[in-house]
C-alpha cells in the first residue's frame, strides 16, 4: 500500500533505498535480488537526529532532518538516488471499502474519492489519497474490496522536501506499519509450515512509542500504539548521572554507565517494558475473540537491550525472540556482521521500505 510518487520509468527494479525517518534517527537499507525470492543486504546505515527534529512523526526541522539524510546516504556508500519513504501509521487514515467490480481505473478513482470524503475529517484538496484493489469481496464476488489510505498533503510534502533537500528522489510513500509487516512476512515464512495459523505479536519498541501489531496469516487482526519507548530510559540516565541527552543516549547504547545502573535504572525499565507488553496482550484478548498468541517478536531500537527478551518471555509465558529483518538474506562483502547483529532489529521499517524495489 503506497502513494506512488512517480512510476519507475518502466525499468525493472532500478536501485531504490528504504529510508526510515523516526524520532531518534534516520535509517537506510539497500537490498538486491540475487535469485528467485533470494535477497542480499547491500548496505545499511543510520544517523541520529537532534532532539526535537521529529516529534510524534511530524518533521519539525526540515534542515536538520535532510542534513541527517545526506549524512546517512554518504555513510552507506550507496549510489541509488531513488528512495522509498514511510509515513507514521497515526498520521494515515486507512479504510476497507466495497465497490462494484468491473470499473475502469478512472471510475474507481472517482468512486474512491466520493467514498473517502465520508471518512476524512479534512477537505479533499488538503489530502493525499491512494487506494489498492485487494481482490473480490468475500460475501459478494462480483464486487471488489478496496483499501484506501489518506493523509494530509503537508505531511507527505515534508518528507518529500527532506529527501529532495538531500539530493534524493522519493518514488514511493508507504505506511511504516505496512513496511514492517512486509519485512515480518519474510521472517514468518521461515517458520514451520510458513507460520500458517500462527498468531504472531510484533512489538516495535521505538524511542517514544511502541507499535503493536498482531498478525494471523500475514493479516493484522489487532493494532495499537502505546506511549512507551527507550527515551524513558535515556531520561532516567540523564537525570541520574547529570548528562546531556545526547551523552545519555550514547552511553546507553555503549553500555558505558556506572556500577548500580543495571539494578537502579535498567531493571525497573525492563520491568516496565514487560508490563507494557503483557498489558497490550490483555487488551488484545479482551477486545477480540482470540485467546492465544503463539510467538512474540521484539523489534525496534530497544529490542536489543540486554535482558528484555528473557523478562518478556518470563512474564507472558509466550515464546519470545528479537527479530532481525535480514534473517535468511545473503550479506554483501562490505556489510559488517558484528555491527549488523547489534542493530538489525531497529531496521525493520527501513528493510520493508527497501523491499518495495521488487514490487
Amino acid at each position: 500500500m503506497a502513494l506512488d510518487l512517480g512510476s519507475l520509468l518502466g525499468k525493472k527494479n532500478p536501485p531504490l533505498v528504504g529510508l526510515d525517518i523516526s524520532t531518534s534517527g534516520v535509517k537506510l537499507v539497500e537490498l538486491a535480488e540475487v535469485g528467485r525470492n533470494e535477497l542480499r543486504l547491500e548496505r545499511f546505515a543510520s544517523e541520529p537526529l537532534p532532539r526535537g527534529a521529529v516529534v510524534d512523526g511530524n518533521i519539525e526541522n526540515i534542515e536538520q532532518v535532510s542534513e541527517a539524510v545526506r549524512r546517512v546516504w554518504k555513510k552507506s556508500g550507496t549510489r541509488a538516488k531513488m528512495v522509498a519513504l514511510g509515513m507514521p501509521p497515526a498520521s494515515v487514515i486507512t479504510k476497507k471499502i466495497i465497490l462494484p467490480g468491473g470499473m475502469s481505473e478512472e471510475e474507481l478513482e472517482l468512486q474512491v474519492e466520493a467514498e473517502a470524503s465520508q471518512y476524512i475529517p479534512f477537505a479533499l484538496d488538503e489530502v493525499s489519497l491512494d487506494f489498492d484493489v485487494i481482490g473480490p469481496a468475500q460475501n459478494s464476488p462480483e464486487d471488489v474490496e478496496v483499501l484506501l489510505a489518506a493523509t494530509r498533503k503537508e505531511k507527505v510534502e515534508d518528507r518529500v522536501a527532506v529527501a529532495e533537500a538531500a539530493g534524493l528522489t522519493p518514488v514511493v510513500m508507504d505506511i511504516e506499519s505496512y513496511a514492517a509487516r512486509a519485512a515480518i512476512d519474510r521472517i514468518t515464512a521461515q517458520l514451520p509450515k510458513g507460520g500458517q495459523g500462527q498468531i504472531i505479536a510484533l512489538f516495535q519498541i521505538g524511542a517514544q512509542v511502541t507499535h503493536v501489531s498482531i498478525l494471523l496469516d500475514g493479516q493484522p487482526i489487532y493494532e495499537r500504539e502505546q506511549p512507551f519507548g527507550g527515551n524513558q530510559l535515556t531520561q532516567d540516565i540523564v537525570r541520574a548521572y547529570g548528562l546531556s541527552y545526547e551523552e545519555g543516549e550514547a552511553k546507553k547504547k555503549a553500555g558505558d554507565l556506572p556500577e548500580g545502573y543495571e539494578r537502579e535504572l535498567l531493571s525497573p525499565f525492563l520491568e516496565n517494558a514487560a508490563l507494557e507488553v503483557t498489558r497490550a496482550i490483555q487488551f488484545f484478548f479482551t477486545s477480540t475473540p482470540y485467546t492465544r498468541i503463539d510467538q512474540i517478536f521484539l523489534a525496534g531500537g530497544c529490542a536489543i537491550i540486554p535482558g528484555l527478551v528473557d523478562i518478556v518471555a518470563g512474564r507472558t509465558k509466550i515464546s519470545t525472540s528479537v527479530v532481525s529483518p535480514f534473517n535468511g538474506m545473503q550479506l554483501a562483502s562490505n556489510v559488517r556482521e558484528k555491527q549488523l547483529r547489534g542493530e538489525a532489529p531497529a531496521y525493520l521499517v527501513a528493510c520493508g521500505l527497501a523491499m518495495r524495489r521488487f514490487d
